[in-house]
């Protein structure tokens, strides 16, 4: 659905160019939700925004649907924003308009004119996000996930293929954003938009995405699907927001405490039927070894159950080999070096 290659993005500040995007290379499925998660300053609303052409890049290649958006003139790229929807961590609503005027805004400058068509279209866009009681009310009388579901309405009115979320949670506290993300995920399944979200927060990337990209200093340094950047990180910038989400300090090592002999320690993932079955405790008892727990998790990655222990294991050699091998039989991940 996108894809940019080799994409590079300079600012030139006092004669001085300054470089927030070096070598970006990204593919987005159709349908998916795509996280790019970064600490401030690392590149990433720039990304975002060169999807929609607000930003153009230095140099490099963007293309959407197979369509080369570069090479678009003024009119063909306004007909192909209309179809990407965009959504703020600000919300950035029109305070002096109700809430049905605020959705109904696009769609006016899109071209429509029908009252009738209009007032439909934004009833059926306020059903869809929890919000047809509050259709006459102003933005200063919304709380913010309120706001931002009204933003999220807006950003659908013209029936986009693609949505954008620059930080869209960012400005809200736990259980709204949690709400907004259930929200963004029933519109993905429902209306099987391309959803592209950038964050500073692993968390959000774990409840809600598909794949994810981890962007530093300019530069991708780590992609793939979200289970596998989340319990398997190999950039330390990945491992810093997988610590940060599970409350790890950072100078906590995830292969457990000092004073343990190394060769004894593994690291075990569990998923999917791992997950529900006694397999731990079973190969335990029936090979004889002992598990020593060093530090563990246990959650969920968007709908997938998933688990992960760092143990050093107990026993004799043969024994020890023996349960490993059980373990890997039954769809545990088994872990040397990590």
């Amino acid at each position: 659905m996108i894809q940019l290659t080799d994409i590079h993005k300079s600012y030139t500040v006092h004669q001085t160019r300054i470089p927030a995007l070096q070598g970006i290379d990204l593919s987005i499925i159709r349908g998916e939700i795509f996280g790019v998660i970064g600490h401030s300053g690392a590149g990433k609303s720039t990304l975002i925004r060169l999807i929609n052409l607000l930003e153009r890049p230095t140099q490099g290649g963007i293309t959407v649907g197979g369509e080369n958006i570069l090479e678009f003139d003024d009119r063909a790229l306004r007909n192909f924003r209309r179809k990407v929807g965009m959504i703020f961590q600000h919300f950035n609503l029109l305070s002096s308009k109700t809430v049905a005027a605020n959705v109904a805004f696009p769609i006016r400058i899109a071209g429509e004119t029908d009252e009738k068509k209009i007032d439909a279209r934004v009833d059926e866009l306020l059903a869809l996000v929890g919000l047809s009681l509050h259709k006459h009310k102003y933005p200063k009388q919304l709380s913010g996930g309120e706001k931002q579901r009204v933003g999220i309405a807006r950003a659908l009115a013209n029936g986009p293929h693609i949505l954008l979320c620059d930080e869209a949670t960012s400005a809200l506290d736990p259980q709204t954003t949690r709400s907004i993300l259930q929200l963004l995920r029933e519109i993905n399944e429902k209306l099987h938009l391309t959803i592209v979200l950038i964050t500073h927060e692993m968390d959000v990337i774990r409840t809600i995405c598909d794949r994810v990209a981890v962007i530093d200093g300019g530069k991708i340094v780590e992609s793939g699907p979200v289970a596998q950047v989340f319990l398997h990180p190999q950039h330390p910038t990945t491992r810093n927001f997988v610590m940060e989400a599970d409350h790890m300090g950072a100078d906590e090592p995830l292969g457990g405490p000092a004073g343990i002999e190394p060769a004894t320690v593994r690291r075990l993932t569990f998923m999917n039927a791992a997950m529900t079955q006694p397999v731990f405790t079973r190969v335990a008892r029936e090979c004889a070894v002992d598990f020593l727990i060093l530090n563990g998790r246990f959650g969920q990655i968007k709908s997938t159950p998933c688990g992960q222990l760092t143990v050093s294991v107990q026993g004799t050699a043969d024994n020890t080999r023996t349960a490993l091998h059980r373990l890997a039989e039954a769809g545990v991940v088994v872990e040397e070096n990590f």
